[in-house]
């Protein structure tokens, strides 16, 4: 099939790789039940935002460790690492744990210590935290997950940001947070009808910050998050003043066309550019499995729906060095991530039942992977080591011509927040300051 490999979208670049063999507004919307335990929220009403807590049932709990326990495991797989996918020691150091001492309950009072709240957009629930500081002058954000994360990924960072004075900071640095659900994920609705890609949502969070009374506002994301909230800038909404993201588009079109396509890397590329064509060519080549499948034939993954570890297993799979980390996590190592913050946010999605509805995304989006966007705003970026590519400097300055802030944070990954909660909260205030 024809391509332009000099701006691939999600689609296209999944659809290449599948034909070539290496990786080589709307109409209105309906939506589902958020949740399937005990949601406790008002009824809809118009514009209205609900008040909402979670409490997942006794029965849904003992089937959950049920299926756990009933799992029946492929054979081993035949080499020593983890080429073939997560190894058979991890799955089943994941599943002794969660059929054993892990505790739902503990994450569900978490959740239900915190403000959150539904409110109807553009017909679909969506779900969202929001934690207002007490120091005055607190500048708004709204931060955005992706897959396989969720809210959980965020909650370590949510003091921080909102009680600075608690955690290094000044009254200066404090922010209200906000922190939705994407559509399909978690808490919020599942779409019933098509369409609903990064654009649309990025459409919705600007109208749920508005009707939250912010008439001006910051957006912060990685992951999909980094899709809705650039698009987000590029909507030209008056309200929102700059962006920040840890997974910035930044790849030249030449580079990305070289990398997808497996070729020789570039010449004259610097230390930190040779480092990130090689990340991103291994990610191109040997990353985008789970993607694959989600972005044509997301409705298939119905084994997802019914197992639990075939779940965690499939949500664990993301990328290479994250796969790693958690493997050494259900090794007995100590990491930037517990058991327990992998399990909670496994158990979410099993809960909610949005194995497949948040797989969707990927069908609709058609947004290119890591192209500049041109963003017409103050853009700063946290190019931390362990993402799927470190963005050098020198493709960010190119790529955003509002660049406030770039730094390569000493640790971390693709999901930031979740490893290095300190590390991150540190390059917000910091790549914000100039905004207040």
């Amino acid at each position: 099939m024809d391509v332009d490999f000099t701006n691939p979208t999600r689609r296209q670049i999944l659809t290449a790789s599948a034909s070539a063999g290496a990786l080589c507004f709307m109409s209105s919307a309906g939506f589902a039940e958020p949740v399937t335990g005990a949601a406790v929220a008002q009824p809809s009403s118009g514009n209205a935002i609900r008040p909402f807590q979670y409490h997942a049932t006794d029965a849904e709990l003992a089937d959950l460790r049920r299926r756990v326990a009933a799992t029946r495991f492929p054979d081993r797989e035949t080499v020593r690492d983890a080429s073939q996918g997560v190894q058979l020691a991890t799955i089943q150091a994941l599943a002794r744990s969660w059929s054993g001492d892990y505790d739902w309950r503990r994450c569900e009072a978490a959740l239900n210590a915190l403000p959150q709240f539904i409110t109807e957009i553009d017909g679909v629930d969506v779900h969202f935290i929001h934690v207002r500081s007490r120091h005055e002058h607190a500048l708004p954000v709204v931060i955005t997950h992706g897959w396989p994360g969720s809210i959980i990924e965020q909650l370590k960072i949510i003091d921080p940001l909102t009680n600075p004075t608690a955690h290094g900071g000044t009254a200066a640095d404090a922010f209200d947070v906000v922190i939705p659900s994407l559509p399909g994920h978690g808490f919020s609705g599942k779409p019933t009808v098509t369409g609903w890609d990064p654009i649309r949502i990025a459409r919705a969070w600007v109208v749920l910050m508005k009707r939250l009374g912010y008439s001006r506002f910051v957006a912060q994301g990685g992951d999909w998050g980094n899709a809705v909230t650039e698009q987000m800038a590029l909507l030209g909404a008056p309200e929102l003043i700059g962006i920040h993201t840890n997974m910035p588009a930044t790849v030249p079109p030449e580079i990305d066309a070289a990398a997808l396509a497996g070729a020789p890397k570039p010449a004259g590329l610097s230390a930190d550019e040779s480092r990130a064509y090689d990340q991103l060519a291994y990610f191109y080549g040997h990353g985008l499995g789970y993607a694959q499948e989600m972005s044509h034939r997301p409705q298939t993954l119905y084994a997802l729906a019914d197992s639990p570890v075939g779940l965690a297993a499939w949500m664990c799979d993301h990328d290479s060095v994250s796969e790693a980390l958690i493997a050494r996590v259900f090794a007995g190592q100590t990491e930037g991530l517990s058991r327990n913050d992998i399990l909670d946010n496994i158990t979410l999605y099993w809960l909610t039942n949005t194995a497949v509805s948040s797989a969707r995304l990927y069908w609709e989006s058609h947004l290119a992977f890591f192209a500049p966007k041109h963003i017409p705003i103050p853009v700063a970026i946290s190019a931390f080591p362990d993402e799927l590519y470190q963005a050098p400097r020198s493709w960010t300055e190119r790529a955003y011509p509002h660049l406030i802030h770039y730094n390569r944070p000493a640790r971390g990954g693709h999901f930031a927040a979740w490893e290095q909660p300190t590390l991150f909260v540190q390059e917000l205030r910091d790549g914000f300051r100039t905004l207040r």
